[in-house]
């Protein structure tokens, strides 16, 4: 069966315990731009907030669910654990340093990792996120910031960037990404903490600041109990439908636990979980979500793909308003 190579990030999804706040946090502290306000369509009692580039190209999506009842997390192993952010080069790191510090969002100092600069920083809840420097990047290109922003266009959020796994058994993770997702390790960096083994780099397709998957393994950590904060999956990038089938087979057939095909309008999924417990996702690029509102008009009302339409008046009522007209 021959296979198109993944093309990278899709999107990231993550777990929010407040809509209102998370909504100000990524629109107005980051400057990304809400392009669909939408519902988990497994548990229609929540909302599905989508923040991207100007119009949710594939590979700039940071989504979220709120659970309003989430606990806290307790950051362990088995976990995605770092989701970074690509700004266009070094110069922008000085200019988010200083934003964060005039927002009074908790940060690092700007670093290098595996060549490029970074800062790191946490949410209002702890969700641990980095912003890194496309400088120099020959790989996946980023998205456009939306030009609506508070943030000036040459600072604006690219996309998704590196994700990094945290996972007590590296290996299989490692197997999974080269013998059957077809990533290939390029590189590896010390690791954060003493006495555990090196930080491993795959990428896949084009490769670069969006196509890259980075593996830490730890030993000194119990598995990652989530709640807000936490990241509920990753989701890689597929060409088409005809490529997602293709997938459907092969995963099914490596014997590992999976959901088959997943109609989810916006674009078409399956997701399937690793040994180590990773929830993938692997997405098609399209249609996008320019499917049910205009351009102009993105994330400003509660969407509903059309199999959930004829609830729309029982979902409502059961959703916490969220005013999101931009």
């Amino acid at each position: 069966m021959s296979l198109k190579s993944l093309k990278g990030q899709h999107h990231v999804s993550a777990i929010t315990a407040n809509a209102q706040k998370n909504y100000e946090f990524y629109t107005q502290t980051l400057g990304m731009r809400l392009v669909k306000k939408s519902v988990n369509q497994d548990d229609t009692s929540v909302y599905h907030l989508f923040y991207a580039d100007e119009r949710g190209n594939p590979g700039t999506d940071l989504t979220f669910f709120e659970i309003p009842n989430a606990g806290q997390t307790h950051h362990g192993t088995n976990s995605i654990s770092t989701i970074s952010l690509r700004v266009a080069n070094d110069a922008s790191l000085l200019y988010w340093k200083q934003r964060f510090d005039q927002y009074g969002v908790d940060h690092d100092d700007i670093s290098h990792t595996t060549g490029r600069a970074v800062l790191s920083f946490r949410d209002f809840e702890g969700q641990r996120l980095s912003l890194v420097s496309d400088e120099g990047n020959t790989g996946v290109k980023g998205g456009s910031p939306w030009n609506k922003s508070p943030i000036p266009a040459e600072h604006g959020i690219l996309g998704l960037g590196p994700v990094t796994l945290t996972v007590y058994r590296p290996e299989l993770t490692a197997n999974v990404l080269t013998d059957l997702l077809g990533y290939r390790e390029v590189r590896s960096y010390p690791a954060l903490v003493q006495g555990q083994s090196e930080i491993r780099v795959f990428e896949t397709g084009e490769g670069g600041t969006g196509a890259e998957i980075h593996l830490e393994g730890r030993k000194d950590l119990p598995s990652e109990r989530p709640g807000r904060g936490s990241v509920h999956h990753v989701a890689l990038r597929v060409e088409d439908t005809d490529e997602l089938n293709k997938w459907v087979e092969l995963i099914t057939q490596a014997g590992l636990p999976n959901s088959g095909f997943v109609e989810r309008y916006y674009f078409r999924s399956l997701y399937f979980r690793d040994p180590n417990g990773i929830l993938f996702e692997l997405a098609t690029d399209g249609p996008g979500f320019e499917n049910d509102e205009s351009f102009e008009h993105l994330g400003e009302t509660l969407a509903l793909p059309p199999y959930l339409e004829n609830q729309r008046e029982r979902i409502e009522a059961n959703l916490k308003p969220l005013p999101t007209e931009q």
